[in-house]
């Protein structure tokens, strides 16, 4: 994330931001950021500005400063909506989280305390679209039996392998993945390609916590299809950390790394050409076989549109429950 702020990362090549911070009776009260993404622009030209990174006690008057200033800030630069929370954009932490409180927080999901949805709402913002979180554990992972077959004759007819990530061959794996990506999601509500150097980027830091039997691609006679990258929930050695890899923060994720039982299903991705074939059962399927052979015993699927019908039968169809809705805003400026 304080590499994410930083004026160095790549995704500000193609961004401006500005940083803002409230103070109340001289003390720090709230913060939030704007930011005028032309990738999104380019990709959607809706007039969208975003907000994000906001933090706010449970005061209406900080809360509308806040929106308030990052409003007039990108109405000056001809932005028509504020939309957000987006840290800094769909392919970082965005959303509010509105239902799901009982459930930790998860890694690389955003969290906030349930009164902002009261915050933002009284400051005049209507919901544009919810992300859905869902959640399967060992003794619910169902899939039909049919489904098993299925997967097998389509494999065969369709000439479909799926495989895990090569990382031995890991600059030619990551060229490849982020051609997917790109591919996969262009058609998507508010998705952003990412350039080659802000994938490499997040691919640097990924690099180190991976567990190449949860990154999957699949190919369909020899072409690229999709992929599937699922993470443990580090958020449970993190927390247990308090933030600090000092004094003895290093020992704690040593100690505590392999205790994780649960992961978090990232990312799929297929290209148009491929899709309906059954290939994000393949990877549900392989994800959620490995995972419980690494002895991982929890899984959250997020996130996922809520308009997009077919992916959420298919987790459904194999026993997870919808967990948490995150909520993303629309005001006019």
């Amino acid at each position: 994330m304080k590499k994410l702020l930083s004026p160095a990362h790549p995704f500000h090549r193609h961004a401006e931001t500005e940083l803002f911070l409230a103070r109340k009776d001289g003390r720090p009260a709230g913060r939030i950021a704007a930011c005028v993404n032309r990738a999104h622009l380019e990709a959607h030209p809706d007039g969208a500005g975003f907000w994000g990174f906001f933090e706010c006690e449970n005061d209406r008057g900080t809360a509308e400063a806040l929106f308030d200033t990052a409003g007039k800030w990108l109405r000056e630069r001809g932005m028509k909506i504020l939309r957000g929370p987006c840290s800094f954009s769909t392919n970082e932490e965005c959303g509010l989280l509105v239902e799901g409180f009982h459930e930790p927080p998860t890694f690389m999901m955003s969290w906030n305390p349930a009164y902002y949805q009261a915050l933002t709402e009284g400051c005049g913002f209507t919901k544009a679209k919810d992300l859905w979180a869902w959640f399967v554990d060992k003794p619910a992972f169902s899939p039909p039996e049919k489904l098993f077959r299925v997967a097998q004759r389509m494999k065969e007819r369709e000439g479909i392998t799926v495989r895990r990530v090569d990382m031995n061959r890991m600059a030619e794996e990551l060229t490849l993945l982020r051609a997917v990506y790109n591919k996969a999601w262009e058609n998507n509500w508010g998705a952003v390609p990412m350039s080659e150097e802000e994938f490499q980027a997040v691919a640097a830091d990924f690099r180190k916590i991976v567990v190449p039997d949860l990154l999957l691609f699949a190919e369909v006679k020899g072409e690229p299809a999709g992929f599937s990258l699922a993470l443990p929930d580090y958020n449970f050695v993190l927390k247990k950390m308090n933030g600090s890899l000092f004094p003895f923060g290093w020992l704690t994720w040593l100690l505590n790394a392999k205790k994780i039982r649960r992961i978090r299903y990232i990312t799929m991705g297929i290209v148009p050409e491929h899709r309906r074939r059954g290939i994000d059962s393949m990877f549900y399927l392989e994800t959620m076989q490995s995972g419980l052979r690494l002895g991982y015993s929890e899984c959250e699927m997020s996130w996922i549109l809520e308009e997009n019908t077919v992916m959420n039968a298919t987790i459904e169809a194999f026993g997870a429950k919808r967990s948490k809705v995150y909520r993303i805003y629309d005001r006019p400026l």
